[in-house]
Parts: structure tokens; sequence; C-alpha cells
């Protein structure tokens, strides 16, 4: 009888576990409105900022770009064709992501590390002021406290339980910090995969820009006569253009999608001490 009591309490205490963790409920709503929005600023800017006819010399939209000031690098990034406005479309997708992935993960890093508040609950733990280290998980408002204070929380339960043995006990911390730890970490990587993808789109979007140049620029060679070198400058300085965009825009994406992901490594690694710390303490404390 009293091994069945035992098993119903442990189950029982599962499910209150469980329940006690819901989903964040997380629309990205950002996701669904950054492509078309960043594609309709994209195309506005190539049509009334980049072919300005103050850009060209004569007034001429796509003629030569003027000699100087700021005027000479629009007409000329103008000249790249109508794969410019896709990749300024991507650049601005990739730098609407940037911000607000290291605005979120500046956020969950916290006020001070995770590495420190750890070092903070493991003093307090080891004086037995379970409050204390809660206090400092408070403080810390990142993802590193938010999973110490759902253990210590259960850490502070299971010290008066009396129903459950030790190892039992550790089970259900351990459980807890997982969970919490399960809807930490999503929040964390969500719309990392748009930078990933733009780091491989960017180029290839770029080099169809850079083939629609150069068939553009051998197109002025094959007139049979001589060839039209207005013509043939522009098609290479087209196709040059949209390689830069493209290889310009992939190397942002793919350095800032390594930034995030150390970032996020850093934190995940705080956590797995934090768990550890919180088991080792109450087996060694409360036995």
């Amino acid at each position: 009888m009293a091994e069945t009591k035992t098993t119903v309490t442990a189950a029982a205490a599962k499910t209150t576990s469980s329940s006690s963790h819901q989903p964040k409920k997380s629309s990205n709503l950002l996701a669904l409105l950054a492509v078309p929005i960043c594609l309709a600023i994209a195309i506005l800017f190539y049509i009334f900022v980049l072919g300005n006819p103050a850009n060209f010399q004569g007034g001429v939209v796509g003629g030569h770009p003027v000699e100087e000031g700021m005027g000479k690098w629009f007409g000329t990034v103008y000249m790249g064709g109508p794969v410019v406005p896709v990749l300024i479309s991507i650049l601005l997708i990739c730098l609407t992501f940037v911000i607000e992935r290291f605005m979120y993960i500046s956020k969950a890093k916290g006020k001070f590390s995770g590495s420190e508040l750890v070092r903070k609950v493991q003093y307090h733990l080891a004086n037995k002021n379970v409050d204390a280290a809660l206090a400092e998980c408070d403080k810390q408002r990142g993802s590193v406290g938010n999973v110490l204070k759902a253990g210590l929380k259960k850490y502070k339960e299971m010290i008066t339980n009396s129903e459950l043995d030790t190892d039992q006990k550790i089970l259900t911390i351990k459980n807890e910090i997982e969970e919490t730890t399960a809807l930490e970490l999503p929040m964390m990587e969500k719309n990392l995969v748009f930078l990933s993808t733009i780091a491989s789109v960017a180029t290839l979007v770029g080099l169809f820009g850079t083939v629609l140049g150069m068939i553009r620029a051998f197109s002025a060679m094959a007139t049979g006569g001589a060839p039209d070198s207005a013509q043939l400058a522009g098609g290479i300085s087209e196709a040059l253009i949209n390689t830069a965009l493209g290889i310009g825009t992939s190397a942002i994406a793919i350095i800032m999608y390594n930034y995030f992901t150390t970032n996020i490594d850093s934190i995940t690694y705080a956590i797995d001490e934090s768990g550890f710390t919180l088991t080792q303490s109450f087996a060694a404390n409360h036995k």
C-alpha cells in the first residue's frame, strides 16, 4: 500500500509540474509583414531615390551617373538593373531580423551573466537561503534567471515534501528545469532560420543578376560589327553591382547568424550549469 501511495503522489506531482508550464504564445507577425514591407520599400527606394534624374548626367535616368557626390553612387547602383530592388529588399529583411534578434537575445542574457547568477545561487543554497537565491533570479531578468527561478520554486517545495524520497525529489526538480528550458530555448532561436536562408539566397540572387548583366554585355559584342561600348560597359557594371550587393548581404547574414548562435550557446551552457547546481545542492543539503 505504501508503495502504491508513493507512485500516485509522484504521478500527481509530475502532472502538476506539467500543467504549470504552458507554451508561450508566439505569433510570427514580424515574419509575415517583414517580407512584403521590405520589398515595397526597396522598390520605392530603387525608383525614387536611386532612379532620381538628379543622379544622372543631363537628368536622363539610366544614362551616365553624375561625376561626384552621393548621386554618383546612387546612379551607379541603379544601373544594376531590376534585380537590385530584390537584393535591397533581402538586405532590409536581413537587417530587420538582425535588430529583432539582437534585442531579444540581449534581453535573454539578462542584467548580468548567467555564470555569475549560478555562482550567487550556489552561495545562497550552501547557506540554505532559497529566498535570497530567488531574489538573485529576479535581479538577473534573463533566460537563465527564468529557468533557475522555476527550479528554485520546485526546490523550495521539495524541501517540505515528506511523501517523496530524495531521488524522486531531485528528479522532480530536474523535470521542472527541463520543462522551463524547453520553453525558453525555442524563443531564442526563433527567426534565425531567416538569417541562415538569406546567407545562401542573397548570394544566389546576386549571381542571377550577374548572369543577366553578362548576357547583356555579350549581347553588345554580338552585333556583327563594332561592339557597343556603352552597352558592354553597362552590362559589366550591372553584373558587378549585383555581385557586390549579393555577397555583402550574405556576409552580414553569416556574421550575425554566427554571433547569435554563439550567444545562445553561452546561455544554454549557463542553463545546463544551473540545473546541475540545483540538483547537486539538493542532494548535498537535503538528504
